[in-house]
């Protein structure tokens, strides 16, 4: 990479036992360095959807647990990877959105996706269209958006989102507004990134709507190789403007990396050497940790990790020794 830029962490959390945690959890992670503390957006609780889609439950809705940690912390950035524009209309959403950002002091991060979980769209009553259907309104959203924060009068009059006759407020505090996060696997949607986003959040290709060894196996080394491809091919001359993040989904500090392996190997059914550079995975001490990292800044230029709230304390070394660096 012809320009390296410094390293940001991100928390990202689904569980809550109560408010208190919840704002516990927020200020812990400010405290120890964290840049950013983000949730996902899902709304099924405990049921047989989650053995459908192997997904973990999410306790709280994303919108007002960002409001909750906002409100609890001072510093730390607060989004979502990502906001499902399918579950939000979209005028609604950008109010919220620019609320949030107000009462935050500027905090916010505005992470957006197309959705995957198909059998979500079915279990809460959301009609699941193709994915070039579902891009071209995620598109049209993200025009909403920048309509809203741009002091103008909004006039969007896309195929799926109609929106005029007024002027968004209130004001952004960011400038020109809120970053803009768009995460996926695929090619449309990681050129889409490219094209409009300010952070591209690298992802599993969820196609197959559920977690399991196809969307791990389609973000190998070789595989992210690939994926930055589409990002560059999207982005043009904007490339070295963009931030990449992508999420260290299986974090496993002070363990024995071939351990590691085997571990995930059985539970993925992905040969150990296909987990060994595997971008979504950091194992190892903290020296051999932090050295992966540069390692994989060099060679893909992502420098914004997420981990999860599991690893919240077991990672802060790492964050003390990388942040902004």
């Amino acid at each position: 990479m012809s320009q390296v830029k410094p390293f940001r962490f991100g928390l990202q959390a689904y569980q809550a036992t109560s408010a208190e945690q919840w704002r516990t959890l927020a200020r812990e992670a400010e405290q120890l360095g964290y840049s950013a503390f983000h949730l996902a957006d899902h709304y099924f609780g405990p049921g047989p959807l989650e053995a459908e889609t192997r997904h973990p439950v999410q306790d709280l809705a994303a919108i007002p647990a960002m409001a909750v940690a906002a409100a609890a912390t001072d510093t730390i950035r607060i989004g979502c990877r990502v906001l499902c524009i399918d579950y939000h209309l979209p005028a609604v959403l950008a109010k919220e959105l620019a609320t949030l950002e107000f009462l935050s002091g500027g905090r916010l991060e505005i992470g957006l996706g197309a959705g995957w979980i198909e059998a979500e769209y079915r279990a809460m009553g959301i009609r699941w269209d193709r994915p070039g259907v579902r891009l071209q309104r995620l598109e049209e959203v993200m025009d909403l958006l920048e309509a809203h924060f741009s002091g103008e009068q909004i006039a969007v009059e896309g195929t799926h989102v109609q929106v005029s006759g007024y002027q968004g407020v209130p004001a952004p505090v960011q400038t020109p507004r809120p970053p803009f996060m768009v995460g996926g696997g695929g090619e449309r949607i990681l050129r889409l990134a490219g094209r409009r986003a300010d952070i591209v959040s690298l992802n599993f290709d969820n196609r197959s709507g559920r977690i399991g060894s196809d969307g791990v196996g389609s973000s190998t080394a070789d595989a992210t190789d690939r994926k930055i491809c589409w990002v560059r091919e999207g982005a043009g001359d904007r490339f070295e403007r963009l931030e990449l993040e992508i999420a260290a989904y299986f974090t496993m500090v002070g363990v024995d990396p071939p351990k590691a392996q085997a571990h995930l190997s059985g539970a993925l059914g992905l040969p150990p050497e296909t987990l060994a550079d595997h971008p979504h995975v950091l194992a190892g001490s903290v020296d051999e940790i932090c050295e992966r990292l540069v390692a994989r800044r060099e060679r893909y230029g992502i420098s914004y990790v997420t981990v999860g709230a599991r690893a919240l304390e077991d990672f802060a070394p790492v964050v003390a020794r990388l942040a902004g660096t």
